[in-house]
């Protein structure tokens, strides 16, 4: 469906088909980032078998350096982890090749060890140019994912990524801990928090609970708020594997993880587009100006058209644009009437989801969240209403996985209803 990274990506000799591990997809973006996908920065991101392994795993553990000591150590051509203790205490832990697996980072910095680059995400936000002037709380380094080159190709995620110096710093302010098996631990400012939903990504999805990851892939639960010096408690019956629509928090952007089975099960977007289309042959009219409506192609996914479907979020009713019950203190929006039932709510123009990815079904587009207007299946609008999405520093709420938008209304989202031709 979607051709992978090639440069990173090997293929199985016999097959010559490339080994995908999954796939990130940012939430709030509908197919793409507003300016387009470049680069390293992109809305979603494939990981695949690398020609060759270039993970890493633990081995020397230095214990009481001074920071000279450290220095040097860390200095040396290979990953290390520094936990400062105290300005004359630093434990150091190397680390060494592991050709059993492959190792990806992800963060904000556009460094050479990031290679999937991550902003922070502006809800409803139309350009990149709407959330530049925003403080950064994304971590420049923020998380790593180790996946196993030999089936079943696990995924496991990690706090933190390895800096340019292949380092990762834990300084005397971070939460940072002795494990009773003498191992270093800790957590990261903002922290990494993971959410794995009940019965996979599927129709029948239900909410996990949120989780925080520790540098080294522990599991606990979360801070107080979210860059509190006190560690929640250890999860000993939870694991850092990623699962098939595990959602990954960096404080500024959420990530959704979809792996290559779940994927190959997921509607393509030329099956979306087909959805489109037999909408559009239906026919559906304005019940006000009698005029066809049509949704748009998946390319214009911004700006209104004149037979684009718009909706009242209050009952459901779909019309195309017109002035009816628009008094002089009710603009676009805001509060309207709908002529077909009169009830009061916000007026706006409707657009399909793009991003296949987030949807759980292959159904058809019959529901629209409330209040942005993006419109997928019922199960899809159901699932992401439930989610408790993270948000600033320590609350949650439920959000649009097309524009990151906060739902509203009762459910969050609400049933179309069309009206066919008269003819």
């Amino acid at each position: 469906m979607y051709s992978p990274e090639q440069e990173n990506i090997s293929t199985t000799s016999s097959t010559k088909v490339p080994v995908k591990y999954g796939e990130l997809i940012v939430l709030g973006y509908n197919g793409s980032l507003p300016n387009g996908d470049r680069g390293r920065r992109k809305s979603r991101f494939a990981l695949g078998k690398r020609p060759k392994a270039n993970g890493v795993k633990p081995s020397t553990i230095h214990i009481a350096c001074s920071p000279q000591a450290a220095k040097a150590i860390s200095n040396k051509d290979q990953h290390s982890i520094s936990y400062t203790l105290s300005r004359v205490q630093t434990v150091v832990v190397e680390y060494t090749h592991d050709s059993n697996t492959d190792m990806y980072q992800i963060g904000r910095s556009t460094e050479s060890p990031i290679d999937f680059v991550v902003t922070d995400t502006v809800a409803g936000s139309q350009s990149n140019a709407d959330t530049q002037s925003v403080q950064s709380t994304i971590s420049r380094f923020a998380c790593r994912i180790m996946c196993q080159r030999t089936p079943p190709f696990t995924a496991r995620i990690y706090a933190a990524g390895f800096d340019s110096s292949k380092n990762i710093f834990l300084g005397e302010k971070a939460a940072k801990w002795k494990t009773p098996d003498a191992q270093m631990d800790g957590l990261t400012t903002n922290g990494v928090l993971v959410m794995h939903p009940r019965n996979g990504f599927t129709q029948d999805s239900k909410p996990g609970v949120w989780r925080e990851i520790s540098v080294c892939g522990n599991v606990f639960t979360l801070r107080e708020t979210r860059s509190a010096q006190q560690r929640g408690k250890i999860v000993e019956t939870e694991s850092q594997e990623l699962m098939d629509g595990s959602l990954i928090d960096l404080c500024g952007a959420t990530l959704l993880w979809r792996t290559a089975e779940g994927l190959a099960r997921t509607p393509t977007l030329k099956h979306l587009e087909a959805l489109r289309q037999e909408i559009n042959a239906a026919r559906p009219q304005c019940p006000v100006g009698f005029n066809t409506l049509a949704f748009p192609s998946m390319r214009r996914k911004d700006t209104p058209d004149e037979k684009q479907p718009w909706v009242y979020l209050q009952c459901g009713h779909v019309h195309g644009f017109h002035n009816w019950g628009n008094h002089c203190e009710e603009r676009e929006g805001r509060q309207r009437e709908c002529p077909m039932c009169r009830a009061k709510g916000p007026y706006v123009p409707l657009w399909l989801g793009c991003e296949a990815g987030f949807y759980v079904d292959a159904a058809p587009p019959t529901h629209a969240f409330n209040p942005c207007g993006h419109v997928c299946s019922d199960k899809t609008a159901a699932f992401w209403s439930q989610i408790p999405l993270p948000h600033g520093t320590h609350t949650f709420h439920a959000a649009c996985p097309f524009c990151a938008q906060q739902l509203s209304g009762e459910q969050g989202f609400v049933r179309l209803i069309f009206q066919g031709p008269l003819d």
